[in-house]
């Protein structure tokens, strides 16, 4: 079963976020691209190149830092989409949004909810992106392949979300914020996009 778009829209809008205040931290967003092929619904996923400051080598979803330029931080997710993985703003459909995220580099992170065309032929920035990988969204609804760790940070214990899929390890915030989606969209299993 696949998730019906306007039913997913529908919820993203309804349901109560948790907000977190931006006090010092730097706002930012993310697009969590959501996308059907033969019948399936499908995550698509970047691997950041390993000589970035901040998360090299790991598993994320396309985006970053808001700038001046943005008029809102859903425009932050679909420029940082476009700028990392060449898909134009134009493509995507922003149905919605998770809960706000603290990340442990000092920034607030709102995680947007897109549709996209499926990426048979992308060009991703070398710079930034070292390869992308697509996921069945089923997969992750699979208990067995998502943990919680519990780490130090800053004298604080704070629990860490891993999921497996493949060789790849998806954890951290990225892990988090996939989570609140699996969630979110348990019981929306109905009709396809």
């Amino acid at each position: 079963m696949m998730l019906d778009r306007s039913c997913l829209a529908s919820h993203l809008q309804a349901f109560p976020k948790q907000t977190i205040p931006l006090a010092s931290l730097r706002p930012a967003a993310v697009l969590i691209p959501l996308y059907q092929r033969n019948g399936r619904d499908y995550l698509l996923f970047t691997e950041r190149t390993a000589h970035l400051q901040h998360h090299a080598g790991e598993i994320s979803f396309p985006g970053g830092g808001y700038d001046h330029g943005d008029k809102d931080l859903s425009a932050t997710a679909l420029r940082e989409t476009e700028e990392e993985l060449g898909i134009a703003r134009s493509q995507v459909e922003v149905l919605g949004r998770l809960d706000d995220f603290y990340s442990v580099h000092g920034y607030h992170v709102v995680p947007f909810v897109g549709t996209i065309p499926r990426p048979d032929n992308l060009q991703h920035d070398p710079f930034e992106i070292a390869g992308t990988f697509e996921a069945p969204l089923e997969h992750f609804r699979n208990p067995s392949t998502h943990r919680v760790e519990n780490w130090q940070h800053l004298g604080r214990t704070h629990p860490v979300d891993f999921y497996e899929f493949e060789e790849h390890t998806i954890w951290g915030l990225t892990a988090a914020i996939l989570r609140q989606f699996i969630e979110e969209t348990a019981a929306l299993r109905t009709l396809e996009f």
